[in-house]
């Protein structure tokens, strides 16, 4: 499915996942540094449409390669900078990254628990998760979707 080709109608709040929905998915390993961080195709585009349609646009990511020691979290954060501008660039936004580090599946932030979420809607009070919507590219990502009540896409 083309990302610019999603019915966003009736949504006010976009979350996506970040890796294999924005940049590439590296199998049996992890984005460590930007040199590794390639942008999937139509990401921009799909983005900039986006922009004037959502209220907010925001990333939620499990990030275990931070955690497991392969890269630090100002690495995942000049990461995430230098993702946010690249995007803003080519008239995207994002508002805000949440990101959870935990190896342990059962820390509320790791999809799919909806810790994620609720930092989302405490960061903005107006999020209605009956009109967000999420996309990823995992069976996580639909979980984490449907556990924050809202509706999934899986690409």
């Amino acid at each position: 499915m083309c990302l610019t080709e999603i019915d966003i109608a009736g949504y006010e709040t976009l979350f996506l996942d970040r890796d294999g929905v924005i940049n590439r998915l590296r199998h049996n390993d992890y984005v460590k540094s930007w040199a590794e961080f390639e942008f999937l195709p139509n990401i921009f585009e799909a983005l900039a449409k986006w922009n004037s349609h959502f209220k907010h646009i925001i990333v939620v990511t499990n990030q275990r390669g931070a955690g497991k020691g392969l890269m630090t979290e100002n690495d995942l954060n000049e990461i995430h900078g230098r993702m946010v501008r690249e995007i803003e660039k080519r008239g995207g936004r994002i508002d805000k990254i949440y990101y959870c580090t935990a190896v342990n599946e059962d820390d509320r932030n790791r999809k799919p628990n909806t810790g994620m979420a609720l930092q989302a809607k405490h960061d903005f009070p107006d999020i209605d998760f009956a009109k967000a919507l999420m996309i990823g590219d995992s069976n996580s990502d639909m979980e984490f979707a449907k556990n924050a009540g809202m509706k999934g896409i899986k690409i």
